[in-house]
């Protein structure tokens, strides 16, 4: 593959994943272009205003990310970090509060 198509198609891709477009390709394909994936970093206070954006207790949000109340502590803290795919969980509740709502049983919450 020519050098600038190369770095065209990289380029688009890299977009496309920033973007949140979900694609098929597979890591080794991703490597072969130059394609990184971004690491997520959560501060203490990201997590925070995410879990207040939502609009959740400390005790609604870590059930609802299947954690426990003290990790949501420590997190918001400073104590511990969020690993693997609660950080990426976190990061789609930041951008979109009501995502993982469907865990909520509405009947008893009052919640609609």
């Amino acid at each position: 593959m020519r050098k600038d198509l190369k770095e065209a198609v990289r380029d688009t891709v890299q977009d496309m994943l920033d973007s949140g477009i979900q694609t098929s390709f597979t890591e080794k394909e991703l490597k072969k272009l130059g394609v990184t994936l971004r690491d997520i970093t959560i501060t203490p206070a990201r997590i925070q205003n995410i879990r207040k954006k939502s609009n959740y207790s400390q005790s609604v949000f870590a059930k609802i990310l299947n954690v426990s109340i003290s990790s949501v502590r420590q997190w918001e803290q400073g104590l511990r970090k969020p690993a693997g795919s609660t950080k990426v969980l976190l990061e789609l509740l930041e951008r979109e509060p009501r995502i993982l709502d469907y865990r909520i049983n509405k009947e008893h919450t009052g919640r609609r």
